[in-house]
């Protein structure tokens, strides 16, 4: 998969410490419906794309002792949605196989759309069962 950065250990923006994964695509919809350049992310779209295979974002957090949840982040993560599910099924799948390891991570996914904007891949969430995905949509508006 395709990142713009990893953060190993974020306090930010999530109440737990979260592993943050910023995205590598976004459509600039925000910027678009204002007018104007008012995407906090901009330097992070003109940064490369680091490649990362999905186990290993996984191998990642698991031998993390303090991270306790996952942020899908800094561009647009359902422009990427493929990405996306690949890495929650790979946590879904690794937590119902082995029951010995850290509990199942929360899944918080910061995203510009609304709702109605993305129903397909909000029902293709509902089949992981048991896990707490959390979803903050809308976009971002100046002022």
């Amino acid at each position: 998969m395709k990142v713009k950065n990893i953060i190993e250990e974020d306090f930010c923006n999530y109440k737990k410490p979260s592993m943050l994964i910023a995205t590598s695509k976004c459509n600039f919809k925000c910027d678009k419906e204002c007018g104007v350049q008012v995407c906090q992310n901009s330097p992070l779209a003109a940064s490369p794309n680091i490649e990362i295979d999905s186990r290993a974002i996984i191998y990642r957090y698991l031998k993390n002792p303090i991270t306790e949840a996952v942020i899908f982040s800094g561009l647009e993560p359902f422009d990427t949605f493929g990405d996306i599910c690949e890495v929650i099924s790979l946590f879904w799948i690794t937590y119902n196989c082995f029951f010995d390891i850290k509990e199942m991570p929360d899944i918080i996914i910061y995203t510009g759309y609304y709702p109605e904007e993305i129903r397909h891949e909000l029902e293709t969430l509902k089949i992981y069962k048991d896990t707490n995905i959390i979803i903050k949509f809308g976009r971002f508006i100046p002022n």
